[in-house]
């Protein structure tokens, strides 16, 4: 393994750190000020003014996000592996590979293979601090994992037992086999509302924003986002 590659997965576990401070709101103004100058930035995004205005992250945070992102690795984009390496290191008692791999695509909107900065950022600003419609349009896309504008019930299991499994048998320690199905098949239910097999956007955003079991539920997703 490179220097490069090395120096790359190490700076994305630490990005990935940042992230989780941002998610819990421990990243202060003062820390955010300590890590800026622990660390001058070489090199900075075009239209990071444009990103502000974009996205509800402050100037210095998106600076903090960027160091971690570019300065630890100069090539500016992260593929699936990183990924995959960040959430193993984050979920060690489960299996995170599938779920980092549907996540992984749902940043990666170009198809490109490949996650640059400004990609991921926007992702994260409609996830940790969009309206809930916003979280509930970007939960939809990565659950339509082909893409074709609707979800499926085969879909939607593939997906929540991603998470299941990448949240291990030490967080569920009586969870049966079949839960995951089980749950699916109850929200799936739900959702449906013409049942025709398959649920599209309105029928999502609807289902969700009606059903307080169902918000709760997504929670999960965004909690280990």
């Amino acid at each position: 393994m490179s220097g490069c590659s090395k120096r790359c997965k190490l700076g994305f576990v630490k990005f990935a750190q940042t992230i989780f401070k941002l998610i819990t709101g421990t990243l202060s103004k003062d820390k955010i000020e300590d890590e800026l100058e622990m660390t001058i930035v070489c090199h900075r995004p075009e239209g990071l003014e444009q990103l502000e205005a974009q996205t509800n992250f402050t100037k210095r945070e998106l600076q903090v996000l960027y160091r971690g992102f570019k300065n630890e690795c100069p090539s500016g984009v992260v593929n699936e592996e990183t990924f995959k390496q960040i959430y193993a290191q984050f979920f060690p008692h489960g299996d995170a590979s599938m779920y980092a791999h549907y996540l992984f695509h749902a940043f990666d909107t170009t198809q490109t293979g490949s996650v640059k900065f400004e990609d991921f950022v926007t992702a994260l600003s409609i996830l940790l601090r969009g309206t809930v419609h916003e979280k509930l349009r970007w939960t939809f896309n990565l659950y339509d994992i082909n893409k074709d504008g609707y979800i499926n019930k085969e879909e939607m299991m593939d997906i929540v037992k991603a998470i299941y499994d990448m949240m291990g048998k030490y967080t569920y320690p009586v969870l049966k086999e079949d839960t995951p199905r089980q749950h699916v098949d109850i929200f799936f239910q739900k959702m449906d509302k013409n049942k025709d097999g398959i649920v599209t956007l309105d029928e999502f955003l609807e289902s969700c924003q009606e059903d307080d079991n169902i918000m709760r539920s997504l929670q999960l997703f965004q909690n280990v986002m």
